[in-house]
């Protein structure tokens, strides 16, 4: 049985079929789904205009939920990467993108400048051709964006596993009719987007050590790789916006870690880290 959400973006498409086909997926998987997939919320929101927290409140809740400025924006990064990377970018993202507030008065602030740039001067048949062409081509794209292939030279290795793993331990799977597998570093955006936003419930720490082990050994690689791929036209502002935001991230970590570390050997503290309280 369908929820409501998935009902609504199909009655909004003109049935499963028009929406298979402006999903690029075949009519038996998407009539196969009960919700609409993660990975697939942003662009059925996008096809259909019914909003992401209609489609899947579970991942998209209409409070903050006491989510911080600095993580709301990290989230809505990680959420734009995951859109332009996972599928074909759609007019409208194109169109949003382009009316970016500017700011240039810092590195991601640049970055997403000249990302609105490249959309005011592309078109979406152009975009889409670049993103098979870099993605997928024929045979293999220009990239291979999988944890695994970087860092082991093959798919479906051991990175691979630890990913599902940890996916376990967040609830997630990978949803019906999608057959990529999960270390792809537009999948791997979309879980730190939603742990970013506060979508699902994380233990203590588990968001950094998840950057950790499965973006910081490999992701601003694949971006820099993404910024000066021969097939590249707009994304190669994509690639610049990633490969800083990557940076930025690993060192946002590493100083949260450091300041946890300190904290722990604070003179107040006993060994274990926890408050050693002092008899009066």
């Amino acid at each position: 049985m369908r929820d409501s959400g998935l009902e609504q973006a199909i009655k909004a498409v003109g049935g499963i079929s028009a929406l298979a086909r402006a999903l690029g997926l075949s009519q038996p998987s998407v009539s196969a789904w009960s919700r609409v997939p993660a990975e697939r919320v942003l662009a059925v929101e996008a096809i259909a205009a019914v909003p992401r927290h209609v489609l899947r409140p579970d991942l998209h809740p209409t409070t903050g939920g006491g989510v911080d400025a600095v993580d709301e924006a990290r989230g809505q990064l990680y959420l734009l990467l995951a859109n332009l990377l996972s599928d074909i970018p759609l007019a409208g993202l194109l169109t949003e993108i382009a009316r970016l507030p500017r700011r240039d008065d810092d590195l991601i602030g640049s970055a997403l400048a000249a990302l609105s740039d490249a959309a005011t001067d592309v078109s979406p048949d152009a975009v889409a051709r670049e993103h098979f062409e870099l993605f997928v081509g024929v045979g293999r794209g220009e990239l291979v964006p999988y944890a695994s292939y970087y860092r082991t030279g093959f798919l479906y290795e051991r990175p691979l596993v630890n990913v599902r793993t940890d996916l376990r331990i967040l609830g997630l799977e990978r949803g019906d009719g999608t057959g990529e597998p999960e270390d792809g570093i537009g999948f791997l955006c979309e879980v730190m987007a939603g742990m970013a936003l506060g979508r699902y419930p994380v233990p203590e720490g588990f968001e950094r050590s998840f950057f950790a082990r499965h973006l910081a050994p490999w992701a601003e690689k694949v971006f820099a790789d993404l910024e000066a791929a021969d097939a590249a036209t707009f994304y190669r502002a994509v690639g610049r916006l990633g490969r800083i935001f990557m940076a930025l991230e690993r060192e946002g970590f590493a100083l949260d870690a450091a300041n946890q570390n300190a904290d722990a050997m604070h003179p107040d503290y006993g060994p274990e880290g926890h408050h050693d309280k002092k008899a009066s």
